[in-house]
């Protein structure tokens, strides 16, 4: 009742610019939206009524108006809410009571196809509701799918997009012609370019390696790997970036997405942590000469005094030639070890422990040796030089695969635990042991396949950083022990 008294008064203001047709149409519309909404009880409830006012107002009008056909409407009412079967129970239900209230006289052979066809309006009408409304329901739901979809799409669309430019690589995607489609901030910082200048422009001027991937050719196969090369910024200076890249195929033809990092800094702080252990081996290498050196020369002067006392070789030019040859030596081999904690810090030995992992798992496996590790949870920090100590580590694996070569049953052990003030790693391998124990850390071992000081090195570079590196025998084995300084916990203030 409320549309309809608004439905008036809209009316009542613009009757004359309304047509009349267009104003009944509209209130015949109203009317029957009002019927047919609601939950099932009511829609049912309201088709019962109408239903049963039909039957009474043909029960009371005269025998000259037949009134059967105003009981479409209900059917239409009752093909919302009712399945095919309900329909068909009330389309009998109005056919009977059109027949019993309508002026012919039935019988078999006029009344019957009567009926049939009463029947068939009805039903097919209700029928026709019923499908409409199913229908509609299939098309909402597919409609919400399509919606909620949509907004997936969207939200997707925006993470991914905040993804993007929030990321601190560069992201980037070209076309088959190397021309650059999307690029974010961070590509941008990277070729030093401004903001939204790289779209249009050619990607193979900035990498070069590029030119080759991505081409308009239907049999070329899809890519996706990664690559080490040179990158070259809008400037013209030259970096170094690892690029990880994939290709795919759309309508318009192939495409190129690339993820680029600049790996500058870490190949300057790689070559210069190389440097700096490469001046550490060299220093105590040369600290290892300049001991063999001044063992030698000390033998030689003893000799030389000998010889200078007895008087047997005076005014021999030969003889003070070798003299100032010996004091010459002497000088040159004044070099001697001494301890380095300029790069010592602080280090999380069990992430150390975890690449050295890493690092030897594929030879232990291409050797065929069984590796265990058994390191203690929440290891304190050491005080270490990293590099040095990797190194040290990969110098104990690097002599057990070799010990091992040749023996069944191959394996090693590494075990990491905190005692006291000091965190102990042991590298234990079953190659058999060592046979001469006391000339391991000795340097330029007769014994040894190379220089022979690779133990020498290693235990220089532990105490270098105030570490210890030690031997302990072992059944059928051989154990190196680490010994570290583990850095005080931090007190807890109350």
């Amino acid at each position: 009742m409320n549309i309809l008294s608004f439905r008036c008064r809209r009316l009542s203001f613009g009757l004359a610019a309304v047509p009349a047709g267009a104003v009944w149409s509209e209130i015949t519309e109203e009317m029957l939206s009002f019927l047919f909404q609601g939950n099932r009880k009511s829609v049912l409830a309201r088709a019962v009524f109408l239903i049963a006012a039909i039957a009474f107002v043909d029960w009371r009008s005269t025998n000259e108006l037949p009134l059967g056909f105003l009981y479409l409407l209900p059917m239409l009412l009752v093909g919302r809410v009712l399945a095919p079967w309900q329909i068909a129970v009330f389309a009998g239900l109005c056919t009977y009571l059109t027949e019993a209230f309508d002026a012919f006289v039935w019988s078999f052979a006029t009344g019957m196809p009567r009926d049939v066809l009463y029947f068939a309006a009805f039903f097919s009408v209700g029928l026709f509701v019923c499908e409409s409304n199913r229908n509609r329901q299939i098309v909402m739901r597919h409609l919400h799918a399509i919606e909620q979809e949509r907004d997936s799409r969207r939200d997707a669309e925006e993470q991914l997009k905040i993804l993007v430019e929030s990321s601190p690589a560069a992201i980037l995607t070209a076309d088959s012609e190397g021309r650059v489609l999307m690029a974010n901030e961070a590509a941008h910082r990277m070729l030093g370019r401004m903001p939204g200048s790289l779209a249009g422009r050619s990607l193979h001027q900035y990498f070069p390696a590029l030119s080759n991937i991505c081409r308009r050719e239907p049999d070329r196969p899809l890519f996706r790997a990664v690559m080490r090369t040179r990158g070259q910024r809008d400037d013209g200076e030259v970096f170094l970036a690892d690029i990880c890249f994939s290709t795919y195929h759309t309508n318009a033809g192939p495409r190129l997405a690339a993820m680029v990092l600049d790996t500058s800094e870490e190949l300057r702080s790689q070559e210069e942590s190389s440097l700096q252990q490469l001046l550490a081996g060299s220093r105590i290498a040369v600290g290892a000469v300049s001991h063999e050196i001044r063992n030698v020369c000390g033998a030689i002067a003893l000799v030389h005094q000998n010889l200078l006392r007895s008087g047997l070789l005076t005014d021999n030019q030969d003889f003070e030639a070798l003299g100032s040859l010996v004091l010459a030596l002497e000088r040159i081999a004044d070099v001697d070890l001494r301890q380095s904690s300029a790069r010592t810090a602080e280090v999380d030995l069990a992430a150390v422990l975890d690449d050295f992992r890493i690092v030897i798992g594929p030879s232990l496996r291409e050797e065929e040796i069984e590796g265990s590790w058994e390191i203690a949870p929440e290891l304190p920090l050491v005080w270490a030089d990293r590099p040095c100590l990797m190194q040290v580590l990969l110098n104990l694996a690097t002599n057990s695969i070799r010990a091992l070569d040749g023996r069944e049953n191959k394996a090693v052990r590494v075990a990491a635990r905190a005692e006291g003030h000091r965190v102990v790693v042991e590298f234990t391998d079953n190659a058999g042991g060592v046979p001469h124990p006391e000339q391991l850390f000795r340097p330029f071992q007769q014994s040894a396949e190379s220089t022979g000081l690779g133990l020498y090195l290693s235990r220089a570079f532990m105490r270098s950083f105030g570490g210890e590196l030690r031997y302990q025998p072992v059944a059928d084995g051989a154990c190196f022990v680490l010994e570290l300084t583990a850095v005080p916990a931090p007190e807890k203030s109350l």
